[in-house]
């Protein structure tokens, strides 16, 4: 996956660097599926040089067009066409409240979900900007229908189902070889916790790292085994749990933290497949860097979540993980399968 600098897409602008254009095929399934209602306020995520803004505009949409690109913008607004309200927000760390709407009847994002990092926190945010039976409407290339070398700035089969999951309708549809999802009406099911499948036998001791952000989002990994996850693993011989999450969290996302900053808050047991298993909650407030995925035979990507997000993820999450969580914040994720808890002295 590629994740640009606005002062790399500005470069990426600047030497006339430019996505594929607009086709016949996506105009006929915008106008089957998202025609404009009376008054429709659109809103165009990573709308790049404002092509897909002003059809908006011209089908009689009222369009607001965001981007982190300063080039982009300027370019767009040079051009004719549809009268359009462009602005520069980054949807990724920007305050969605300085939109000048506050809720949107259509919203689209084409060719731009592949360039964001915190795919489920962004969408959640999203949702909550759509109008009641409004949809959201992303447009994205397939990886197994380009060649190898545009994968990252495409979306798998696996991709796609994390972005449909928890709608109470979401339709797919072909555009010339582009995928077209209309997703309407929000639908996020309750939380699902999930084993990985049955580990190695041994003595299985470990730590759940808790590693937030300056603002409390706290980091998850997106698994090959199809769960989310806290950074941590297995103890080292002779290694105690606060230097344990340490070690693992700059083997994992390559984040470092000092063990001496970091809480042990509280010891977990509970069973897998008939093996005891004991678990620390670490919690890591403190840390240089940003996340990377060094392990990718283990994860996909790693995000910031919001903690009020958790309890509504659309995919599991690893046991384990939503015990420690709780420890963190107690009572946010409701119906955890039992575990032990034994908290720290002097926690």
């Amino acid at each position: 996956m590629a994740h640009l600098t606005p002062e790399e897409w500005d470069a990426h602008y600047a030497k006339g660097g430019r996505f594929r254009s607009l086709g016949e095929a996506e105009r006929r399934v915008l106008a089957a599926h998202v025609p404009a209602p009376a008054g429709g306020l659109a809103l165009d995520v990573g709308c790049g040089l404002g092509e897909l803004a002003r059809h908006l505009a011209g089908s009689g949409y009222r369009v607001d067009a965001i981007d982190l690109s300063a080039a982009a913008l300027a370019e767009a607004g040079r051009t004719g066409g549809p009268e359009v309200a462009y602005l520069r927000l980054d949807v990724e760390r920007d305050d969605l409240g300085q939109l000048p709407h506050t809720a949107y009847d259509l919203i689209t994002v084409r060719l731009a979900w592949a360039f964001v990092r915190d795919r489920t926190r962004v969408l959640n945010r999203l949702r909550e900007r759509l109008r009641p039976g409004g949809a959201l409407c992303v447009i994205t290339s397939v990886a197994d229908a380009v060649p190898e070398g545009k994968r990252p700035v495409a979306l798998d089969e696996e991709e796609i189902g994390l972005l449909c999951a928890g709608w109470e309708s979401a339709g797919r549809y072909d555009a010339d070889g582009l995928a077209l999802l209309v997703l309407r009406g929000p639908s996020p099911g309750p939380l699902v916790c999930a084993a990985k499948g049955r580990p190695v036998p041994h003595a299985l001791t470990g730590a759940g790292v808790v590693v937030t952000d300056p603002v409390g989002r706290v980091l998850l990994g997106w698994s090959v085994r199809g769960v989310w996850e806290l950074p941590g693993g297995k103890n080292d011989p002779g290694e105690d749990f606060a230097s344990a999450g340490v070690r693992e969290l700059a083997e994992e996302t390559s984040l470092r933290a000092d063990p001496a900053g970091v809480r042990v808050r509280a010891v977990l047991l509970d069973s897998v497949d008939g093996i005891p298993r004991l678990t620390a909650a670490v919690q890591v407030t403190a840390f240089t860097g940003s996340p990377v995925v060094t392990e990718p035979h283990l994860i996909h990507r790693w995000e910031w979540h919001e903690a009020a997000d958790l309890p509504a993820l659309s995919a599991p999450l690893f046991t384990p993980s939503a015990h420690v969580l709780d420890t963190v914040w107690p009572g946010l994720l409701p119906g955890l399968p039992p575990v032990h808890r034994y908290p720290v002295a002097g926690d």
